[in-house]
């Protein structure tokens, strides 16, 4: 009868332990990893703008570079520019949309090539799409002749 008990115990006891670490907060591990790269075209008439993918080649901690600001402490981010630049990025160029004639569907099925080859690289590096987002930046009056337009493709693949 003792030894049922001291078995009875113990069960009890180990029981206990793997409920209480059970229980335990554990931080998240993060699974994937992300990545981008953004595609800036000019639409500037007569080819006098400049077109990029633009693929930083650094990281950053965003926190770094982030303060949280209230009704009691409105102070703003004192962040220094130089830290938050990169340095290191892969400009690849690419075509304006627009020649000395106007509009040249040429450079832009070039264009599409151009990024398609990046797109198809980062596949088959183990990316995969997760967005990719659009806007326009012109101020699109009678006298506005400038704007760009901006893709930024975003990237996500299992932490190795």
């Amino acid at each position: 009868m003792k030894n049922l008990h001291s078995i009875t115990l113990a069960i009890a006891s180990v029981a206990v332990t793997v409920l209480l670490f059970s229980f335990t907060s554990k931080a998240p591990v993060a699974q994937y990893e992300f990545t981008s790269f953004t595609v800036v075209e000019s639409i500037i008439p007569n080819g006098i703008g400049r077109s990029r993918i633009i693929n930083a080649l650094e990281t950053r901690d965003y926190k770094q570079f982030t303060t949280v600001r209230s009704e009691e402490d409105n102070e703003r981010n004192k962040s220094d520019r130089d830290e938050i630049r990169v340095k290191n990025f892969e400009e690849t160029k690419i075509l304006n949309f627009f020649n000395i004639g106007g509009i040249r569907f040429q450079n832009i099925a070039a264009n599409d090539a151009v990024i398609n080859s990046k797109v198809n690289d980062m596949f088959a590096q183990g990316w995969e799409i997760v967005s990719i987002t659009t806007g326009v930046e012109s101020v699109g009056s009678k006298d506005d002749s400038d704007g760009i337009y901006v893709t930024r493709f975003y990237f996500k693949r299992m932490k190795a």
